[in-house]
């Protein structure tokens, strides 16, 4: 009996410390984005690649958000009309993040940043079976960096042509 008792009072310290520190993490995340830049600036030329018909690169995004910006906006519409005039191109959208935030933060932000994408994509005319989303969150950096330069390339969203 007593064994059992120890053990709840176990998991419950094992419980509040895992919550505890989730909090912290959030709560260190909107203190940075208080201070911190994000660029969200369209992709370069260089790193765009053409893909069943298709113009991809990657998308970016400022610092804990995921709104698709005015600059990348122009990028996707004409990623748009390209989808839509190959009807036979299915495109996966993936979300990344920079390392700062816990993974699980990172991974939900990563998933509203593809599902952003592909919300704009469906919003001019693409359809929603064409596109799918998952998140890497800040498991597979475009930057190894620590530094704002190298998060700024790492809070993206990128996409695999899966079938043309």
């Amino acid at each position: 009996m007593l064994f059992k008792k120890v053990l709840s009072v176990a998991a419950v310290v094992v419980a509040v410390g895992f919550s505890a520190s989730g909090c912290t993490d959030d709560k260190k995340k909107t203190s940075e984005a208080v201070g911190a830049g994000g660029s969200g600036e369209p992709a370069s030329p260089n790193e765009m690649k053409t893909v069943g018909g298709v113009t991809i690169g990657p998308v970016y995004f400022s610092f804990d958000d995921y709104t698709v910006t005015s600059s990348s906006q122009a990028q996707l519409t004409k990623m748009a009309e390209q989808l839509k005039a190959n009807s036979g191109t299915v495109l996966q959208i993936e979300g990344h993040c920079d390392e700062r935030g816990s993974i699980e933060y990172n991974l939900a932000l990563g998933e509203r940043r593809a599902q952003a994408v592909k919300t704009f994509l469906t919003n001019l005319g693409v359809e929603t079976a064409r596109l799918s989303t998952i998140s890497y969150g800040e498991e597979r950096p475009a930057n190894d960096g620590h530094t704002e330069e190298s998060w700024q390339k790492n809070r993206r969203a990128e996409f695999n042509v899966t079938k043309q």
